[in-house]
């Protein structure tokens, strides 16, 4: 059986309807989230695997966005469509009511006003007395993980589906530096700290960053050392005046 029927108008609520169902099908199985164009087979009668889904599921999520209350009925465009007692939109909140579901209301944006029962079919008034979710497009998937988190906690049902529970999640790593190795033979290692990055097999040791470089020379410095092309002799460096030393010129 579905336990989460999403209940929504094409025009309007297509993606947040796909959100949901890609989002909770993750979390609580593909079989435990009932979208119309997923759900029921070819060849299948619609009328029937509609209203028993939407019957006996025991969550109702009602897609409402800015157009919904007054979105035109398709077959006469001068009357609203849930005015249209064979409204499918409608018919399904009804189905849900009638079968004591828990019934939400998902406002998509900010600008989606709270339902007004005055302005909806005395058959769904109800509607407008269930506590709404608000989602954002820009936060939908915190949005989503969250009303999933507060569904477990009233439906039983889901709580004994959710994955999420069953699963240890392990954060996903973060950027990775972005090393070049140009031209270069061997590997090439980022290190942390101060110490700066190593190229191992490149002919000898190469140290770039602060410190020194011990490798038949030795060289001193308390800068960066950058090295271009395609050294086939030795590496001259001079980083400003030494200390005098032995047999030196006075």
């Amino acid at each position: 059986m579905h336990e989460i029927f999403i209940n929504y108008r094409t025009k309007g609520g297509k993606a947040v309807a796909h959100g949901c169902d890609d989002r909770l099908s993750a979390r609580f199985g593909p079989d435990s989230v009932f979208l119309a164009r997923k759900s029921i087979d070819p060849g299948n009668n619609y009328v029937e695997a509609l209203e028993q889904a939407a019957r006996r599921s025991r969550v109702l999520l009602a897609v409402i966005d800015e157009e919904w209350l007054d979105a035109p009925d398709r077959h006469q465009p001068a009357r609203k469509a849930l005015d249209n007692p064979h409204d499918w939109v409608r018919r399904e909140i009804e189905e849900a009511l009638s079968s004591g579901a828990l019934v939400v209301p998902l406002l998509i944006g900010r600008h989606v006003e709270q339902l007004d029962p005055h302005r909806l079919p005395a058959s769904l008034a109800e509607l407008a007395e269930c506590q709404y979710v608000r989602i954002d497009l820009h936060t939908m998937n915190s949005d989503l993980t969250e009303l999933g988190d507060r569904l477990v906690q009233q439906v039983p049902g889901l709580a004994a589906l959710d994955r999420r529970a069953r699963t240890d999640y392990v954060a996903e790593p973060g950027p990775q530096p972005t090393v070049r190795n140009d031209h270069q033979s061997g590997g090439i290692g980022q290190v942390g700290g101060s110490v700066g990055t190593f190229v191992n097999d490149a002919h000898g040791p190469l140290h770039t960053g602060r410190g020194n470089l011990y490798g038949g020379s030795h060289i001193s410095g308390d800068g960066s050392n950058h090295i271009a092309g395609d050294n086939q002799g030795g590496i001259r460096q001079r980083f400003g005046p030494r200390a005098p030393r032995e047999g030196d010129e006075q």
